[in-house]
């Protein structure tokens, strides 16, 4: 959970950690490259803005036999992890290593925590060194001493908001706005509506059956033949049919749904792809209470797991358990972002076109739904002007609509960003852009915040005026922060006389401490002091 927030929390959160353990099986080969590969470099990127103590932990003996302790031994490297793969990860991240064979009172009480007890040990000696060595300091000093400069006044403290990604798409389902296809039993008894671009973006299946994909290019006959057995495209004129928010002109697909059984679950089916597609042991339950049929059960579930397969790659149920899925469906609706698969409306800004779908929009912004659900030219519009930001801008804006994440490269584009997350009142992506903008400045030097082109007090005009209420109030205390540097630049001057106000009243160094080190320097003058060293 801590690495699937965003960076900076990742890294605030390891920051403040005592020690970090990584815990891995030496018989699942695959759990260990998944950690190397996704976790390993994010915990190396952030020990190098803090000093953690890392122990790696090797659990369990070796199926195969007596585990080797040899580094050039191969026997066991394809089933196993070897204890060289182990030593190796710990140096790249300079670790401690360490085998538990069993998880018995010797090897977790004694050798575990022996271990961690060493690390506290050190940690509490260093601690108790630098105190003595500052008690003796103290101790030593006997004539006037100079001035003490004041911590400056602590940075408001932004906290990043938690994503509703999958809230957002599970509430697209339950209201049906802008659905474009609409599932039917045998009989046209019951319907059930859904988004083609949510479908597509977790299923292969789908992506054959609306024919974003061919049967050549799936390369998997099971889900080529499950498409066929289970569903049927109806072609010519729709049903009856008021989904809120689909032009006229664009009637929903019509889906038969072959196998009854399979059907009657299609609701939780929907409720599960559209929930993040990882609730696996919840949809389980959902069925198994409707159906009260073991058999049943199975067949709907395989079926599910047909739907979720990857070609080419047999479905196990631990491939359908929650972290599996989930970090596939985090990602998939990048697919579609920024191409004409599927989309039912373009954005025309800055003389160029950006294609995107009028479902992910209503369900991820507040201010799109209305524009494309209310009584607005853009509700039955295909292409929709945008004026006010930039190409760039705007794409970045649909990218973290799309992906629920966004990079941006620079504190301007991090600022574009905000106003364009400002304009359309998404809020949390406002959130990310203050909190990017606030720590690459916390983390630019003093030389360089003084020779940078980059206006402050613009990007403090510009927050505020955009209602960036905690980034104009950390702004300012920024400046009053770096009194000596921002004081000396013409931009100061830009200042209103309220803002001048606040940052002469919290400026750092204080004024008071500037006259007691002057009436200090003056003293050590008339005493004719020298430096004892000389």
């Amino acid at each position: 959970d801590i690495f699937d927030s965003d960076w900076y929390t990742s890294r605030s959160l390891i920051g403040r950690a005592d020690i970090i353990v990584i815990k891995y099986s030496v018989n699942d080969k695959t759990s260990f490259q998944e950690l190397k590969e996704s976790y390993t470099p994010m915990i190396k990127k952030a020990l190098n803005h803090c000093s953690v103590p890392v122990i790696i932990s090797a659990i369990g003996a070796r199926k195969n036999g007596v585990p080797c302790t040899c580094p050039l031994c191969t026997s066991d490297r394809r089933s196993c992890v070897t204890t060289s793969e182990g030593v190796q990860l710990a140096k790249e991240l300079g670790a401690t290593y360490l085998e538990l064979h069993t998880l018995n009172d010797f090897y977790v009480q004694k050798y575990f925590g022996g271990v961690l007890e060493y690390f506290m040990i050190q940690s509490l000696n260093q601690k108790s060194s630098e105190k003595m060595k500052k008690r003796k300091k103290m101790q030593k000093c006997h004539r006037v001493q100079p001035p003490q400069l004041e911590q400056p006044e602590k940075m408001p403290i932004l906290k990043s908001e938690a994503s509703h990604y999958d809230a957002d798409l599970h509430n697209l389902l339950c209201c049906c706005q802008c659905a474009d296809v609409a599932f039917y039993p045998q009989d046209f008894s019951t319907v059930v509506e859904a988004h083609k671009v949510i479908l597509c973006s977790v299923s292969h299946l789908f992506m054959l059956l609306f024919e974003v994909k061919s049967p050549t290019d799936v390369h998997d006959t099971s889900i080529v033949r499950m498409a066929q057995d289970l569903f049927a495209v109806e072609t010519g004129a729709a049903f009856p049919l008021d989904p809120c928010g689909v032009p006229p002109c664009v009637p929903p697909l019509r889906v038969v749904v072959k196998d009854s059984i399979f059907c009657s679950c299609l609701p939780d089916v929907l409720r599960f792809i559209y929930s993040g597609a990882f609730q696996w042991e919840r949809l389980e339950e959902d069925i198994k209470q409707k159906l009260k049929d073991p058999e049943k059960t199975e067949h709907v579930l395989e079926k599910v797991k047909c739907i979720l397969k990857t070609p080419g790659k047999l479905n196990t149920v631990k491939d359908c358990r929650s972290h599996q899925i989930k970090r596939l469906y985090n990602t998939s609706l990048r697919l579609f972002f920024n191409t004409p698969v599927l989309a039912d409306v373009i954005f025309k800004i800055q003389g160029a076109t950006v294609p995107a779908h009028r479902a992910v929009l209503v369900a991820r912004c507040e201010v799109m739904a209305a524009m494309f659900n209310g009584n607005y030219l853009e509700a039955n519009s295909i292409l929709v002007p945008v004026y006010g930001v930039s190409k760039d801008t705007f794409l970045s804006f649909l990218e973290y609509l799309y992906t629920d994440s966004c990079c941006p490269a620079s504190i301007l584009q991090a600022m574009s960003l905000l106003i364009c997350a400002e304009m359309y009142q998404v809020m949390r992506l406002q959130h990310i852009c203050e909190l990017y903008i606030i720590t690459q400045l916390q983390s630019m030097p003093s030389r360089e915040l003084a020779s940078t082109s980059l206006s402050i007090v613009s990007l403090l005009k510009k927050a505020k005026f955009h209602n960036s209420d905690c980034l104009s109030t950390w702004l300012l205390h920024f400046i009053a922060t770096n009194y000596l540097i921002f004081s000396q630049k013409p931009e100061f001057q830009d200042l209103s006389v309220e803002e001048r106000n606040f940052v002469e009243v919290h400026r750092w160094p204080s004024n008071l401490y500037l006259k007691q080190l002057a009436d200090y320097r003056n003293y050590v003058h008339s005493q004719k002091c020298h430096c004892s060293v000389m």
